[in-house]
């Protein structure tokens, strides 16, 4: 038993000393976790806020989409939030936990008969990790189907956010880094139910047709700057099909990189800023990463690698 889990408090989910996160991201990639926690509900993670020392990092996860995990893991308390799967409908309205993915809430949507939210089947990840980042598909975001979220503070404090009070734009909001998402109201309509199946269908076939599919990728990697597409820009500077280690950029869709031989975290990293290189060379334009990347660097020496910063303490993803 580690000294850090002898501070914390009582809970009815679950704590996993040293738990390895390669097993919680998409990429199959990062190191161990000092402790995962897996609240058990809403309730029980507003009990462990209320009770756990301040100067303890935490971190949040979700369906590990849209993050890469160092390889030297991450210090502190990671809390995985795929048990806060509550729901509810009223009017044309679904509530849901943060833990349901976006795909699941998309289809939750459609049972019921309401238009709007079929662009959720389309973006990989949890509903706490699409309200973090305003995250998008489609030609919709969250915040235009978003009523009301609700957040967790480091205190155990709940807060009820509208759009406006997150200051939501594209992929990105500025809700506090340690805030924690419960739960998204999405606003629906009524609409027809063969052709609310027929839109999500299309999606479905469309990402299928234009993503890599059966890989450990995490989604899109580069944001879109302004009057551009990354994918175009990242094609322009050749890189597709560009590899480092067990990384490589796809050759489907070259804003996506892949795991693609027994990647570590590094190689992934490492070729991601490669891609960013090449394309400021060539466009002068500077990509930003939409892929979350937090966690410590390997312990073993090896050589430096752009952009390994620090551990990055708060936030939620995926």
């Amino acid at each position: 038993m580690t000294a850090l889990i002898t501070r914390l408090p009582d809970i009815r989910g679950q704590y996993q000393e040293a738990a390895m996160l390669s097993d919680h991201t998409w990429f199959g990639v990062g190191g161990p976790a000092e402790v995962l926690f897996t609240p058990a509900d809403a309730e029980d993670l507003i009990h462990f806020c209320k009770n756990t020392s301040p100067d303890i990092p935490l971190y949040t996860i979700g369906a590990g989409s849209n993050l890469l995990i160092r390889d030297g893991g991450m210090a502190g308390v990671v809390i995985s939030t795929k048990a806060i799967k509550h729901q509810h409908i009223e009017g044309t309205s679904v509530t849901v936990g943060s833990g349901w993915t976006d795909a699941e809430a998309a289809r939750l949507a459609a049972r019921h008969g309401f238009a709007g939210l079929e662009f959720l089947i389309g973006i990989p990840g949890t509903i706490g990790g699409g309200l973090r980042m305003n995250a998008g598909a489609f030609g919709k975001e969250f915040c235009d189907v978003v009523e009301v979220a609700t957040a967790i503070d480091r205190q155990g404090n709940i807060h009820h956010l509208t759009p406006q009070d997150m200051g939501m734009r594209y992929r990105h909001t500025d809700t506090p880094q340690d805030w924690i998402f419960t739960e998204a109201k999405l606003r629906g309509e009524t609409g027809d139910a063969d052709a609310i199946r027929a839109r999500m269908k299309a999606i479905i076939t469309t990402r299928s047709d234009s993503q890599p599919q059966g890989v450990r990728t995490g989604g899109s990697t580069f944001a879109n700057p302004d009057g551009h597409k990354s994918w175009q820009l990242i094609d322009q500077a050749g890189c597709r099909g560009l590899s480092h280690g067990g990384a490589l950029v796809s050759d489907k869709h070259c804003n996506f990189l892949i795991n693609a031989d027994k990647a570590s975290a590094s190689d992934i990293e490492t070729l991601g800023e490669m891609v960013k290189a090449r394309v400021k060379d060539q466009s002068g334009i500077d990509l930003r990463w939409e892929i979350r990347r937090i966690g410590q660097p390997a312990p073993a020496p090896e050589k430096s690698k752009p952009d390994q910063a620090g551990q990055t303490d708060g936030g939620q993803h995926g």
